[in-house]
This record gives C-alpha cells, structure tokens and sequence, in this order.
C-alpha cells in the first residue's frame, strides 16, 4: 500500500478534493436513508446498523471503501439539528461558512500551544477575543481603567503590613463585613479576593505579581493575557459552557486567595456544582429560584449571613426554559456585598448579536466573567466555547512553564505565550470558524439569525396556547417552549417524547417545572418555517392519541 495523501502542503487540495466529493454524497445518501430528524427504531436499531456498516474495526488489510461506507453509515444515525423537527437540545445546526472554515484548521491541524505551531492562528485568536469581549465589556476607555492606581484604602489589617502596597487588591473591590452577628468568621476588608498567593516552586516573581504592573510583564507574556497595558477584557477560547464555568470558578478561587465559596441559583447549570467539586471548593450555596430564576432577596439574605470570599453565578438563558436571571439587581447585590460574579451566558450570549433581543442582557458586563456558547446561538460546529474575563490580570492564575513550548528567553524576545490562555495543552485553532463566521456575517446578519429563532420560538408558543390540546407553561423568553398535552399525566407526557424518538420523526426534550413534566422545543434552526411548527404540534398530538392512559409503553 502507498502512503497515504496529507490533507496539508502543495499537495493537499488535489488529495482532499475528491475526498470531499465522497464525504458529501456519503452525507447526503445517508440522510436521505434516516428520512427524518433522527434514525428510527430506537437505540438497539441503531447500534445494529452501525455494527453491520463497522464490520471489524482494525481489520488487518484496509478498506478502500470505509470512508464512503462509514460517513453514509454516520449520516444515516445521526440527529439531524439542520431539519425542522429537530428541535430538543441547544443543538445548533452549523453554518456552511463555518463548517468550510473548519475543514480549513483541520487540514492544517495548528495547535494553540505555542506560537511556533500556530503563527496565524495565535494573532487571530487574540483579535477574535478581543473583538467578542468589546461586545459584553465596551471599549476600554468607556469603563474603569484597570491598571490604573488604586483609591487609597484603609490601614491594611493584621498580617497583611508588611505586604508592597501594589501586591495588595484596592479597597474597592474588598467585601465589606457581612454584620456584627458573624464578625469573627468575616474577612476584614481587602481579604475577600486578595491579590497575592504564593509562587509556585522555581517561580522568582514575588508573591503577589498576579496583579503586577504590565510593564513588568514580558513582551511575549502581555500578548498572551489580552493587551493588558490597555486594561482590555479578554476573551479564552473553550470546548464549551462546561470548560468555561470550569474556568470561572478557577481564577476566582485563585483571584481570592486560594478558596472562594460558590453562590448559585436553584436553576443554575449543573456544571458549576461539578466545577466547585473538582476545584475542591465547599459545597456551593444553591439560592432558590421560585419562578425559573435567581431570587435578588434571597442572595441578598445570603450573601449577608456568609463570611467571604464568595462567587455568585447568575444565569442569562437557563437550559431548562430559556430564563434569564434578573442580572441588574443580582450585580447591586454583588457590589453591595463585594462578592465575585460570574455569569453563565452560554445559551443567552447571542443575543448580543441582536439589535432587538441584547437588552435582555442588561448587566452582563457587571460580571468578572462571562460564559459563551457560539455552538448554541452562534451557529457554530462543536466546540465553540468563551470565557469572558473583564480583568485580564485574573489571567495570570493560568500561567505555566514549559521550557519546551514557551522558554523564559523565547518569551521575553516577543515570542507569544500561548499555554496562559487554557487549561489544555494541545488545542485545536476553533477560531478560524469564529472569525470567518462573524466577518461573513457581521453583527447585523447574526442579529438577524437571533431574531428568527427568537420569532419562531414566540409563534409556536402562540400556537401551542391557541391549541385546545395542550398546555403553555409561559411565553419564552429566547427561543425555548415547553408545553404538554392537555390532560396527560407525566408518564404520558415522557411516553409521547420517547415514541416521537423512536418512531424517527420528531425530536424534542424535556424538563421538570413547577411538579411537573414538560416537553422542550428549543428553536435553533432559522431556516424553520409556520408550517415545520404546525407540523410538529401536529405529530406530538397525533402521537398522544395512540397512546392510551395507563398503558403507556416504556
């Protein structure tokens, strides 16, 4: 057997245009053998197709055919979230123009772990971040500069006189006690989230310096925390909501000391909870959410009976209805009481991009920072994940070395650090997609993909309230409907949805409100029209129909 062809160098294109021809009508066979937003017969079906088209995975002489076999095989079982019944998860359908971006950084395959593997893709990185945090934080110059001098601040207490007054957090952003009933459990002002922690081992920086000036920082190093000399929001590139919360939790554990105690609504995204564990925080405070969102009065009774340091996490698209938390008042309180506040923005981000719908996000640039989804209203291929960070200081708790990627002497002649904007090592260039996506689009051709879900998700809930079959739990809010048929219990509400599933001709999710259970559309497809909505009411009532109460198959 020849080598095989490298997606990549002179000889790429001619290698992958044929390819290519085969993964397309490989992928358009295959769909035309699902006939529908997912593969019917269940997952037993399923698995057995895919078996059948597997064969022996490693067999001990290749397939020529495997590609054309596999991607059909691919096709044929997969859940389709570009058709019109597809409409149970954020699951965005990708945009051709992203997907053709995508191949791009596959082919040529950098890795955003050091600037000698991904010239381009690190300059582009920087800009496409830069550009997203202007969109939630405004222009530097329009807010606070954050390296400017701090205010002058009270006596430092005990233990902390001897520390350089640079190396101390200003007295603004220290928590005030939270009452006399629980002084002696409350840090005194300035310990809530102070600035110096201590050097890791080999590290000559003074204790202290995650906040050090920017002119100390070196040429390559101030490239990689988002031009902090400007005091600019940055943004770090993820897999996702799950990472980024992950982050949150991380640079404000470190941004406090070492320990900050998590404050979440009831309705807040399970991550965060698994982030709190995995950092090894305290168990997180979980706040009630009586109507789907964060309660301002019971934070505000919270955050006054806990001792410090604390991270609230608001949030602005819940995954459950679509809620967005009240981010204002939640902000009052966290200023009020010198708490942190992150804010999970992974589904309701995008409506940043709309004219009409972003002053739902009235107070997100409160927050320290913000969580974003563009694989959700972004209409971006998975992983398309940001965090959102107002300081870019904070940054500096993810500084790493590693001789072999970003050498001291290589960095302070200008050599980008790259290993201080993730967790991971290795990571693929997802920018390439963000940047072509939102230079093909512009603001304005995203914020019209927002306003047709948003519009969509308003139309099907009108028709699901003017139906006499079923029941509207509330107006959405983004582009989420939960409804059920009128009359049913829960197991017929559950046994509806699994039937549409399995049947292949409808996908829809589910939550639990208020005691009971709730079908889920959530609208992502802009391409879905009035009658894909009547059609889909349409199969969920007939589906109810045929299944009698009390029998209902499991």
């Amino acid at each position: 057997m020849s080598t095989p062809p490298l997606a990549s160098g002179p000889q790429g294109p001619r290698a992958l245009r044929p390819l290519l021809d085969t993964v397309l009508e490989a992928l358009d066979t295959g769909a035309r053998a699902r006939g529908g937003p997912l593969p019917a017969g269940g997952p037993d079906a399923v698995a057995a197709r895919v078996r059948e088209a597997v064969g022996e995975v490693l067999p001990d002489q290749g397939d020529p055919h495997a590609l054309r076999a596999l991607v059909h095989a691919f096709a044929e079982g997969a859940a389709d979230p570009s058709h019109p019944l597809c409409a149970a998860h954020l699951h965005c359908p990708p945009l051709a123009i992203a997907t053709a971006a995508d191949l791009a950084a596959s082919a040529l395959n950098p890795s955003l772990d050091s600037w000698d593997q991904a010239p381009a893709a690190s300059e582009l990185e920087l800009l496409v971040a830069a550009a997203l945090a202007r969109e939630i934080y405004g222009e530097p110059e329009t807010r606070p500069g954050i390296l400017a001098a701090p205010p002058a601040r009270p006596a430092a207490p005990a233990g902390d006189l001897n520390e350089p007054e640079k190396h101390r957090r200003p007295a603004s952003e220290a928590r005030e006690p939270a009452g006399s009933g629980a002084a002696a459990d409350v840090p005194e002002p300035g310990e809530n989230c102070p600035a110096g922690k201590a050097p890791e081992p080999g590290d000559t920086r003074p204790a202290g310096d995650v906040h050090e000036p920017a002119e100390n920082y070196p040429a390559g190093a101030l490239r990689s925390v988002g031009e902090a000399r400007r005091g600019a929001a940055d943004c770090l590139v993820t897999t996702g909501g799950t990472e980024s919360n992950q982050l949150a939790l991380l640079l404000a554990r470190e941004a406090c000391g070492g320990s900050v105690r998590l404050v979440c609504g009831a309705n807040a995204h399970h991550s965060l909870a698994r982030a709190a564990w995995l950092l090894g925080l305290p168990e997180p405070i979980v706040v009630p959410a009586p109507a789907g969102t964060l309660d301002p009065a019971a934070l505000d009774d919270t955050l006054t009976r806990l001792p410090g340091p604390l991270l609230v996490a608001a949030t602005a698209g819940t995954t459950d209805a679509g809620l967005i938390d009240p981010l204002p008042e939640i902000a009052a309180r966290c200023a009020a009481h010198g708490a942190r506040l992150h804010i999970d923005a992974a589904y309701g981000g995008g409506l940043l991009f709309s004219t009409r719908h972003r002053t739902a996000l009235t107070g997100l640039d409160a927050a320290d920072t913000v969580t974003l989804d563009l694989h959700k209203l972004g209409w971006q291929p998975i992983a398309a994940g940001l965090l959102a960070v107002k300081d870019p200081r904070d940054l500096s708790a993810l500084r790493q070395r590693a001789d072999y990627l970003n050498a001291a002497d290589d960095t302070e002649a200008g050599l980008p650090d790259l290993l201080g904007r993730s967790l991971r090592t290795t990571r693929r260039p997802d920018v390439l997609k963000l940047a072509v996506t939102l230079k093909t689009l512009g603001r304005g051709g995203l914020g019209t993909l927002v306003d047709q879900v948003c519009t969509r998700a308003r139309e099907f809930a009108a028709l699901v309230h003017d139906h006499p079959g079923f029941v509207l739990h509330a107006p959405p809010v983004i582009s989420t409907v939960l409804f059920r048929p009128a009359g049913a219990t829960d197991a017929t509400v559950a046994a509806v949805r699994r039937a549409l599933l399995t049947d292949g001709r409808a996908v829809l999710g589910r939550t639990r409100l208020d005691g009971r259970l709730w079908l889920k559309a959530t609208l992502l497809n802009p391409a879905t029209g009035p009658d894909d909505l009547a059609a889909l009411l349409h199969l969920v009532a007939a589906r109810r129909a045929t299944l009698v109460e009390g029998h209902t198959p499991r």
